[in-house]
Formats: structure tokens, C-alpha cells, sequence
């Protein structure tokens, strides 16, 4: 199982670990909580290996330029099941422009492997309403996987 996000943040840059501040709370939340699954035991990754200027979307050519190291990451874990965090995530793990609106809601078969695509951490930072969109979709995701759904 792999979470993938767009980029480390400044919490992220100082710890050299992803997600690990108020956004990877909430990861750690739907891990821990809402999986019943310790973050030990997933493998949580970023598209980009280092943080844009003042942290703005990153940039198509930035993404390329790490794609093969994402590609070789995943080649190595091999992940069954990947969890797309918002729509950078997303679009450059699909080479795919729609909007994670469209995107989520719904499991996706990629490469061998199944996907969800679901709203990142910060989104429901700024928007707690959304929350109980990604626990919909985490639960798609859980009874994908086989784990009980409570």
C-alpha cells in the first residue's frame, strides 16, 4: 500500500521524512484510525523529491525530472494498492489533466496496480466539510483491499 503526495513541505524538508506535519497528521489519522493499519506498514512517497519555490504546484518538467526515480520506487515496492493524495498526485501518476473531483470516488486500474484518487491533507485543512468525502473514498478503498469496513 503506498500514499503519494505531490511534495515535501517544510515540515518534510526539515525532517526529511514525508508528510509529518498537520497534513501528515491527517494521513496518519486515516492510517491509524480510519484503517486500523500502523503507518509502518505503508509506504508513503511524494512524486517530487524535494519542495518547489514557495511551495507552488510543481511543475510538469520538475515531475518528469523525478519520474523515473517514482517509477523505480514503485517498480521496487510494488504496491498493490496506491492512494492518490490530491490532484498533482494524481494527474501526474495517470498522465491525466482532470480534476480530482472527477477522479475520486472510485478505484482505478494502473499499470497492474488498483488506485484511488481521493482530496490531500491540506485541502481538508483548509476545507473540513470535505473530510467525510475521503473517508467515502478511503472506504472504497479498504473494502478493495479486503480490510473490514466499519
Amino acid at each position: 500500500m503506498v500514499f503519494l503526495g505531490e511534495a515535501p513541505g517544510a515540515d518534510e524538508d526539515e525532517q526529511g521524512k514525508p508528510f509529518v506535519g498537520r497534513s501528515g497528521q491527517l494521513v496518519t489519522d486515516i492510517i491509524t484510525k480510519g484503517m486500523k493499519l500502523r503507518r509502518e506498514d505503508v509506504y508513503i512517497m511524494n512524486i517530487l523529491r524535494c519542495r518547489p519555490p514557495q511551495n507552488r504546484n510543481p511543475l510538469p518538467v520538475e515531475a518528469a525530472a523525478c519520474r523515473e526515480y517514482l517509477d523505480a520506487q514503485l517498480a521496487i515496492i510494488q504496491p498493490k494498492f496506491i492512494c492518490c493524495l490530491g490532484t498533482v498526485a494524481a494527474q501526474n501518476l495517470l498522465g491525466v489533466d482532470a480534476a480530482i473531483g472527477t477522479l475520486r470516488g472510485r478505484m482505478i486500474d494502473f499499470e497492474g496496480k488498483r488506485v484511488l484518487c481521493t482530496y490531500h491533507p491540506a485541502y481538508l485543512l483548509r476545507n473540513p466539510s470535505a473530510k467525510r468525502y475521503v473517508w467515502d473514498d478511503i472506504k472504497i478503498l479498504m473494502a478493495d483491499m479486503g480490510l473490514p469496513v466499519e
